[in-house]
C-alpha cells in the first residue's frame, strides 16, 4: 500500500473541491486532508462569530514569487498565527497587539507564503472563498468535519 507523504498546500485543496463535481466528492476531499490547520482556517473562513481584526480588501504585501512547496511557512503550519488577527465571539484573541502591529504580522505572514496561499487568506479575511471556490460551502465544510451550528465538533 502506497502512503501519501506529500500535504498539498490549502489552495491545492481547496481547488481540488472547486473542480469534484458533487458535494460528496467535495466532502470526501476535505475529509481526506482535514487537519487541525485546515479546520482552523475554514472556520476562520466561514464562522460568523469570527471576526477578522484586519482592514477589508487587497492587502499591501510582495508576494512571494518562489514556485509552491519551496517557500518557508505554509498555511498548515502557520495557522495558529491566525489567532494574531480575528476575534472570537467578540473576545480579541491576542488583545496586547496594536492595529498596526497586527497588520504588519499580516503581511509578514503573508509575505512568507507561497503567492497561492497568500491569495487564499486574504479571500478568506473578505469572506470571499465560496465565489473563488465553487461547491466550497458551510454545509460541505460541516459534513466534512462533522460541525455542529457553532462550527464545533456534534457529539
Amino acid at each position: 500500500m502506497v502512503t501519501e507523504t506529500y500535504v498539498p498546500l490549502f489552495h491545492e485543496i481547496l481547488e481540488q473541491v472547486h473542480k469534484a463535481k458533487t458535494k460528496d466528492e467535495k466532502v470526501a476531499i476535505l475529509k481526506r486532508y482535514n487537519s487541525a490547520g485546515l479546520r482552523w482556517f475554514l472556520r476562520a473562513a466561514f464562522d460568523p462569530d469570527v471576526e477578522w481584526l484586519l482592514p477589508k480588501g487587497s492587502v499591501p504585501f510582495i508576494a512571494n514569487d518562489a514556485p509552491d512547496g519551496t517557500e518557508h511557512t505554509r498555511l498548515h503550519r502557520e495557522y495558529r498565527a491566525l489567532d494574531n488577527f480575528i476575534s472570537l465571539l467578540g473576545v480579541i484573541a491576542k488583545p496586547a497587539l496594536s492595529q498596526t502591529r497586527r497588520e504588519t504580522l499580516f503581511i509578514q505572514l503573508l509575505e512568507g507564503l507561497s503567492a497561492g496561499e497568500a491569495d487564499l487568506l486574504v479571500q478568506a479575511k473578505d469572506r470571499k472563498l465560496s465565489r473563488v471556490y465553487k461547491g466550497l460551502s458551510v454545509p460541505v465544510c460541516k459534513e466534512a468535519f462533522n460541525w455542529n451550528d457553532n462550527f464545533m465538533l456534534s457529539t
